[in-house]
């Protein structure tokens, strides 16, 4: 993105410190980093991210800019769930998460949840009446959370709930995740 148009845009990406999966993570904040993009990312503590490949095999480690309890009101303009199972896991257990994960649907800005992600909308009880995509084994957990419908798909944009929820299956849709979030950042 050589003209640079997303400039003073700002993401949050939402994590433990333990077991997010790698490229969920990392691709999308070195990405949106490349298109100008302020992209803060905050994990339960300030100790550094242990990110996995595979949900098994040690990733590379990132230093997170905040914890979920430092966040503050500062504004962002998307939230970002990446997944990996531990990562979502534990991360639905974080009450400042889930508080996060609810402001930002109560303010009706953009969310964008990929694989296991979606378990932190679950908890957060923000998925009425939404159509949205995850990791399969995820299925059962949004629809018994209201959700309108799963589908399987590599992207699925749902603007019809009160916010704008992006939502991918795996690392393979990175792509497709990466560009659905551009999109919804130029409009905001």
């Amino acid at each position: 993105m050589a003209d640079r148009r997303l400039d003073g845009r700002s993401v949050l990406a939402l994590v433990t410190n333990y077991g997010v999966e790698q490229d969920e993570l990392l691709v999308p904040l070195r990405e949106l980093r490349k298109d100008g993009v302020d992209v803060t990312v905050a994990a339960v503590s300030t100790d550094p991210v242990q990110t996995l490949q595979g949900d098994k095999d040690p990733g590379e480690r990132l230093d997170p800019d905040v914890s979920h309890e430092a966040l503050g009101a500062a504004p962002h303009d998307l939230l970002l769930v990446p997944g990996g199972t531990l990562n979502a896991d534990h991360l639905r257990l974080e009450t400042a998460a889930v508080d996060t994960v609810k402001a930002f649907a109560a303010s009706g800005r953009p969310i964008a949840a990929i694989c296991h992600g979606p378990w932190a909308l679950v908890e957060a009880d923000v998925l009425h009446g939404r159509t949205l995509t995850s990791y399969p084994s995820l299925r059962t957990d949004i629809t018994n959370a209201g959700a309108k419908a799963w589908v399987d798909e590599a992207v699925v944009v749902d603007v019809d709930g009160g916010y704008p929820l992006i939502t991918s299956r795996t690392p393979k849709d990175l792509d497709d995740f990466v560009t659905a979030i551009r999109d919804r950042l130029a409009r905001v």
